[in-house]
C-alpha cells in the first residue's frame, strides 16, 4: 500500500496575560492566562504506511531528550490501535525552553495529523485527553487562536480574536527553569481571597483585548531579579514603539506587540547588536490557524470535512488494517 504523507506547521504561542493564583492541593499552580498563536513555527513531516505491527521512527536532528513528538505518536497509536509504519521528521525553528510552547505545539501537531493519515476518527475530546496527559499547553494547540486558559492551562475557552498585529519575539541565550521560576514567585496555597484580588487586571484585559496596560505576567518580577538583562530588553522593546512588551510564560523569550509593520521594521535595527535571536512574526487567528491545517491535510480529508470545515479535520480513510 502506498504511504500517506503530510507536511505541517506547528505554531508557537505567547501568553498575552498570565496570572499565577496559588498552589493547588495537587502541587500544580492554578493559572489564568490568555494564549495566542503566532506565525513562528516548527515543521513536521510524516509518512505513514498501513500494515501489521507498529514501527515509529523520528528523525530529530537536535536529538531532544524525551521528545514529545514520539510520545504523542505512541500515545495516539496505542489509544486508537494503529498498525503500520510511521516515520516523522522534525525541523525545529521555535527556540526551546523559551515559554513559546514549541514542544507542546509539536505534540499537538502529531495529534492533529495522525487521525487524517491513519483513518481514525478522533474527536476533539479524545485528542484533548491525550494532549493533557502530555503537557498542560498541548490542548491549546489543538484549537489555536486567542483563548482563555484556566487550571494548569488545559481548561480552555475561546475569546474574541485579536487583530493580526505584528510581533517581535526575542529569544535570549538564557535558560529559565520553570520550577525555579515558580519557587522565585513564592505563591502560597490557593485561597479564595487571593483569586479575587489577583484577577481584576486579567478580567479587564479579557473584556477589552486592546487594553494593553492590563496585560500582565506574574513571573516577570521574579524572573527579572534572577536575569536582569531580560528586563532591559523588555524596556527596549517598549522604547522601540511596542504597544506592550512581556515575558512569555516563565520565559526566557520576550515579545513586543507593534501597532503596524512600519513600527516593527523601525525597531529591528535596535536589536541587531544584541546577543539575541530575533523573530518578526504576527498573531494567528483561530480561523487562519485551522485553515492552515485543512490546507496541509487536504489530500487526506473527507470531502464533507473540506466543505463544512469540521474540527478536528476528519479523515477520508476507513479502517482496513488487520487490527481494525
Amino acid at each position: 500500500m502506498a504511504p500517506r504523507t503530510a507536511r505541517v506547521r506547528a505554531h508557537a504561542k505567547i501568553n498575552l496575560s498570565l496570572k499565577v493564583l496559588g498552589r493547588r492541593p495537587d502541587n500544580f499552580h492554578e493559572l489564568r492566562t490568555v494564549f495566542q498563536t503566532i506565525g513562528l513555527h516548527d515543521l513536521l513531516e510524516f509518512q505513514f504506511t498501513p500494515g501489521r505491527g507498529l514501527a515509529i521512527e523520528l528523525d530529530d536532528p537536535l536529538e531532544i531528550p524525551n521528545n514529545l513528538v514520539r510520545r504523542a505518536a505512541e500515545a495516539f497509536c496505542e489509544r486508537f490501535a494503529v498498525r503500520g509504519r510511521l516515520e516523522m521528521r522534525l525541523e525545529k525553528r521555535i527556540p526551546a525552553g523559551g515559554g513559546l510552547g514549541g514542544g507542546s505545539s509539536d505534540a499537538a501537531a502529531v495529534l492533529l495529523t495522525l487521525p487524517a493519515l491513519t483513518g481514525r476518527r478522533a474527536g476533539l475530546a479524545d485528542l484533548t485527553a491525550i494532549g493533557a496527559g502530555l503537557g498542560s499547553d498541548v490542548p491549546f494547540f489543538l484549537v489555536g487562536g486567542t483563548a482563555l486558559g484556566l487550571g494548569r492551562g488545559e481548561e480552555l475557552y475561546p475569546l474574541p480574536e485579536m487583530p493580526s498585529l505584528p510581533l517581535l519575539v526575542l529569544a535570549p541565550p538564557v535558560h529559565v527553569s520553570t520550577p525555579e521560576a515558580y519557587r522565585a514567585l513564592g505563591r502560597a496555597a490557593l485561597t479564595l481571597d487571593e483569586i479575587s484580588s489577583t484577577l481584576k487586571c486579567l478580567q479587564s484585559f479579557v473584556w477589552q483585548p486592546g487594553n494593553w496596560r492590563a496585560a500582565e505576567n506574574d513571573f516577570e518580577d521574579a524572573v527579572f531579579q534572577i536575569h536582569p538583562e531580560l528586563e532591559r530588553w523588555q524596556r527596549k522593546l517598549e522604547r522601540s514603539g511596542a504597544h506592550v512588551a512581556r515575558l512569555s510564560g516563565s520565559g526566557a523569550a520576550l515579545f513586543g506587540v507593534f501597532p503596524n509593520q512600519s513600527k516593527l521594521q523601525g525597531a529591528l535595527p535596535r536589536f541587531r547588536s544584541e546577543p539575541l535571536k530575533v523573530f518578526s512574526t504576527t498573531m494567528i487567528s483561530r480561523a487562519r490557524y485551522r485553515a492552515g491545517w485543512m490546507r496541509n491535510l487536504r489530500a487526506h480529508l473527507a470531502e464533507s470535512a473540506l466543505k463544512e470545515v469540521e474540527w478536528p479535520p476528519r479523515t477520508k480513510y476507513t479502517r482496513r488494517d488487520p487490527s481494525a
